[in-house]
């Protein structure tokens, strides 16, 4: 898993998420991105454990000296992972919200989108389901939650726009209905983290989208 911004591919449909399943990059990536790359794969490696500043350092190959040179903390470098997260979700968001007007097809967009990043960064999943921060700083949490809150408040936008748009509206408030996508999503990841990565949070998506939206 390369930490990078790989550009979208232009196709009849955007090609929104085209992260590489594989780990390696022939690209030369710096040892701060390094450090982090391998703070990832070593949640997806070892589920359930928290992982020690020791064995990080023993998997880069450096000291930790040498990890506290480029992140004061431990807690920082959950953060880098967290911004990436954030950065990678809601660049590919403003895509959709460019490439789409409609507002059904907007949200199917956004939370299938969420779904297949979290499918190709299983790592990352424990930061969002919590799972690997479990006695850790109490500001990763708050974190993780403000980045589902941002996810909320932008289907709700996103939803609220559908009467202006299209002269339609739902049968319950779009504040239930836009927490209902993001509790979708943190169940279909919680599910994910807790079958050990095999349970993929994109599998029965589309058929589950049409009957969530079945009377919308």
């Amino acid at each position: 898993m390369a930490l990078t911004q790989h550009p979208t591919r232009k196709t009849n449909n955007r090609e929104y998420l085209t992260m590489p399943a594989s780990p390696k990059s022939t690209q030369k990536i710096s040892r701060k991105q390094q450090i982090l790359e391998c703070l990832a794969l070593m949640l997806q490696s070892s589920p359930g454990q928290r992982i020690t500043t020791a064995k990080l350092a023993a998997e880069v190959g450096v000291s930790e000296a040498a990890l506290y040179r480029h992140f004061p903390s431990k807690a920082r470098m959950f953060e880098g992972l967290i911004d990436f997260i954030e950065e990678s979700i809601f660049s590919r968001i403003n895509l959709i919200l460019s490439d789409h007007k409609e507002t059904l097809v907007r949200c199917h967009h956004v939370l299938h989108v969420l779904l297949v990043f979290a499918e190709r960064n299983p790592g990352m999943c424990r930061i969002l389901s919590g799972d690997a921060l479990m006695g850790e700083n109490e500001r990763l949490r708050n974190r993780v939650h403000q980045f589902f809150e941002k996810l909320e408040s932008q289907f709700k936008q996103i939803l609220r726009e559908r009467k202006l748009r299209e002269g339609k509206t739902f049968t319950i408030n779009e504040q239930a209905l836009a927490n209902i996508l993001v509790a979708f999503a943190e169940g279909k990841i919680s599910q994910y983290v807790r079958s050990g990565f095999d349970k993929k949070p994109s599998s029965d998506f589309n058929d589950q989208w049409q009957f969530l939206m079945a009377s919308k």
